[in-house]
């Protein structure tokens, strides 16, 4: 949890406040495709990338 606080304190000092949403899509989109790994989902979200 220190590398979460530490990347908190860089946004709001270096004022890059617009890497969280993409910061946030990335780990999203790591979830999804971790969750549907052995699904019968997952020869579709591999055709869409």
């Amino acid at each position: 949890m220190e590398f979460v606080k530490e990347f908190f304190l860089f946004l709001k000092e270096r004022k890059k406040w617009w890497l969280l949403p993409l910061i946030l899509i990335f780990i999203i989109l790591g979830a999804f495709i971790f969750l549907t790994n052995g699904s019968a989902l997952a020869p579709f979200i591999y055709s869409l990338f």
